[in-house]
């Protein structure tokens, strides 16, 4: 109905598990229930009042479902139908005399069994490829993909940047310079021209020679290669006997890659374009202070890169409805996520929206779906 309009062709959610990829967050629906505990007429009105809400946002009353005509009902039979749905906590009422919503409970068995969705339309596809593929810059990749969402979503955009020194660089050479007695410095140099500096101990009695040693040794071993991805080829190396380097060269080189692989906290940016995004459509003091929280919410970042960490176990699209996300729970918010990988297929970011819980979830699921492969795909 309000949703097919936006998806061709309309393929139902329950065949679309492996395009995209499609993982529920902590779901609110209780185990032993299912949308198989529904009879047809029950599912097919609840369905309705769910696409109608995600359509207006306003409530459905029985005698606009009985003169929409698609239910051929009378409006006496919906509401008993619409009571029923109350009792088993799909639906709930604003107040006594609107008529119902769907509750976070009743919106997730919605989006897990009868939502409609289809691939992304090719004019936006295009168009999401047309503008990311003119940056030469992944910072200026990451704002244009939080940016584009946000526009297209009708939604805030998040984009989770890589963390430094994980964002698949490929090293193009290393070399150790003597500083003291004590101190020796490592440069590695990067293929995309970033030059990383790194103070280390210099064990004691190395020579000048096995620095320039263990520098050629390790720019041959890395050249073109991520250091986490190399590290565990040249510690069995070293340790076999097999490298061609003196005793205190393998030993400069094996502390510098444990060293350098160790549990350091690392830089990583959360990107988010597109908050004004969020306060259209509000017509309600309800609203605004839900917007106003959830403002707030966006501000406490860490938080929020924590969050979308949690991609890290989904192989694509992850939603989190309401108080699914404890981040959200109060602002009546949902999040619709998805990793993108780098060469390897490691996990090194993420992209999603956010909004409110009535999101247009059949058009923006595949959308995150497919920029968190646009943008993995130019970060290669």
């Amino acid at each position: 109905m309000a949703l097919a309009k936006f998806i061709s062709p309309v393929i139902p959610l329950e065949k679309l598990l492996v395009f995209p990829k499609y993982h529920r967050a902590m779901s609110l629906i209780p185990e032993h229930f299912s949308l198989s505990d529904l009879d047809v007429r029950t599912r097919r009105i609840f369905k309705e009042i769910v696409e109608s809400y995600l359509e207006t946002g306003h409530p459905v009353g029985s005698r606009t479902l009985a003169l929409s005509g698609g239910q051929q009902l009378s409006p006496a039979t919906i509401r008993n139908t619409m009571s029923d749905l109350m009792r088993l906590g799909l639906l709930q009422s604003p107040h006594k005399s609107a008529g119902r919503l769907p509750s976070q409970m009743g919106l997730r068995l919605f989006v897990d069994g009868l939502l409609e969705i289809g691939d992304l339309p090719v004019t936006e596809r295009k168009g999401l490829e047309n503008s990311l593929s003119q940056m030469a810059d992944p910072l200026k990749v990451f704002e244009q993909a939080s940016t584009m969402l946000a526009g297209l979503a009708g939604g805030a955009g998040l984009v989770l940047t890589p963390e430094e020194g994980a964002r698949g660089d490929a090293v193009k050479h290393v070399e150790f310079v003597n500083l003291d007695m004590e101190q020796a410095l490592v440069i590695i140099v990067y293929e995309n021209g970033r030059i990383e500096n790194r103070l280390m101990a210099r064990p004691p009695g190395l020579l000048p020679a096995s620095l320039e040693r263990a520098g050629n040794f390790l720019s041959a071993r890395l050249k073109g290669k991520r250091l986490s991805d190399a590290k565990t080829a040249i510690v069995k190396e070293i340790k076999s006997g097999r490298a061609q380097i003196d005793e205190a060269a393998a030993g400069l080189v094996s502390q510098g890659l444990a060293d350098w692989s160790g549990s350091e906290p690392t830089e990583r940016s959360l990107i988010i374009r597109g908050r004004a995004q969020l306060l259209e459509n509000i017509d309600a003091q309800a609203d605004i202070e839900r917007i106003q929280m959830l403002f707030e919410d966006l501000e406490r970042k860490q938080e929020l890169i924590e969050l979308l960490d949690l991609t890290e176990d989904a192989d694509g699209v992850k939603i989190f409805i309401g108080t699914e996300n404890p981040l959200f729970s109060l602002s009546d918010s949902s999040v619709v996520i998805a990793p993108y990988r780098d060469s390897d297929k490691n996990i090194i970011g993420a992209v999603g929206v956010i909004g409110p819980t009535r999101l247009n979830y059949a058009r923006i699921i595949p959308m995150v779906d497919y920029t968190a492969q646009l943008v993995g795909r130019l970060l290669r």
